[in-house]
C-alpha cells in the first residue's frame, strides 16, 4: 500500500497510449502536475470512462510507478456539467485549464492554492448565466493565477520612475509587467497600450474579490469591457509562458 496514493485531481489533457489505454494529465491539490495511465479507458465497459473526460474533477487512488503511475479508482468530485452545454463554457474552460497546464509544475509548492483555484473557476463558469458572467470569472482566475505563479501585474507605481498613478493617463507594458506614467511611457518605443484608469481600477478590484463576490465592478461590468480585459490578460500570460497556447485548437477538437 505504500505505493499507493490518494490525491484530488482535475483531468487537464489526455493522449492515447495504447488501443484501450490513455495518459491523462491532471492538476492535483497534493502534488501539482501528474500524469496517469487509464488503463483500458477506453473500453465501453471501463470502470473508469467518463471520469477521465477532460473538465472532470476526481479523487483518485493512484499506483506510483517507476515512469508513470497508474490510476486505480476515481471518484467524481463534479463533472461541471453545465459547461458541457455551451460553446463559451467549454472554450474559456479549457483556456484556464491550459493555463494551468502550461504555469503548473510537478510537486508544485502551491498546488493547493491552484487546486482551489481552478476548481472555484470551472464551477464558477458552469453555474455562469451570462457571457459578462463567464469573463468575469476568467479574468479572476487569470489576475489570481499570476499572483501565484509570481508574474502579478504592478497597477500602483509607474515602473519606471516608481510614482503613484491615480486618475489620469497611464500606459500598459507587458514587457515590464505593468503600466508606466505618460512622461515614462514617451521613452518607450514599442509594447505599450493606452490605459484608462478605469480598467485598471477594474484589474486591481477583480484580482482581489473572491468568484461569489459581487460588487459594484462585477455588476456594472458589461461585455465590451470583459472581452477586453480578457484579452489584455491572455496577451500577457501567452508572453510569460514557456509553452504555446493551443486554446482554439482543443476548441475544434471538443
Amino acid at each position: 500500500m505504500q505505493n499507493n496514493f490518494v490525491t484530488d485531481a482535475i483531468n487537464l489533457k489526455s493522449y492515447n497510449l495504447s488501443e484501450s489505454d490513455k495518459i491523462i494529465v491532471m492538476y492535483s491539490k497534493d502534488k501539482g502536475l501528474i500524469k496517469g495511465v487509464a488503463k483500458g479507458v477506453k473500453k465501453p465497459k471501463s470502470k473508469l470512462g467518463a471520469r477521465m473526460d477532460l473538465l472532470v474533477a476526481n479523487t483518485l487512488m493512484l499506483h506510483k510507478g517507476r515512469n508513470l503511475d497508474t490510476i486505480c479508482q476515481a471518484e467524481v468530485l463534479n463533472t461541471f456539467k453545465k459547461t458541457r452545454q455551451d460553446i463559451d463554457k467549454i472554450f474559456y474552460s479549457m483556456y484556464t485549464t491550459e493555463v494551468v497546464n502550461n504555469f503548473g509544475l510537478e510537486d508544485d509548492p502551491a498546488s493547493g492554492v491552484i487546486y482551489n483555484l481552478l476548481y472555484k473557476t470551472l464551477d464558477t463558469i458552469s453555474d455562469a448565466n451570462s457571457k459578462v458572467e463567464i469573463l468575469i470569472a476568467v479574468i479572476k482566475f487569470q489576475l489570481k493565477m499570476m499572483i501565484e505563479c509570481g508574474f502579478s501585474i504592478e497597477f500602483e507605481k509607474c515602473l519606471c520612475c516608481n510614482t503613484d498613478i491615480k486618475d489620469e493617463t497611464m500606459f500598459f507594458v507587458p514587457q515590464l509587467g505593468g503600466i508606466v506614467c505618460k512622461d515614462c511611457a514617451k521613452k518607450i518605443c514599442h509594447g505599450k497600450k493606452q490605459m484608462p484608469y478605469k480598467l485598471r481600477d477594474f484589474f486591481k478590484q477583480m484580482a482581489v474579490n473572491d468568484f461569489d463576490y459581487k460588487g459594484e465592478y462585477e455588476t456594472k461590468a458589461n461585455e465590451k469591457v470583459c472581452t477586453v480585459s480578457f484579452e489584455v490578460l491572455k496577451d500577457y500570460i501567452a508572453m510569460k509562458s514557456l509553452k504555446k497556447f493551443k486554446s482554439t485548437e482543443i476548441l475544434q477538437e471538443v
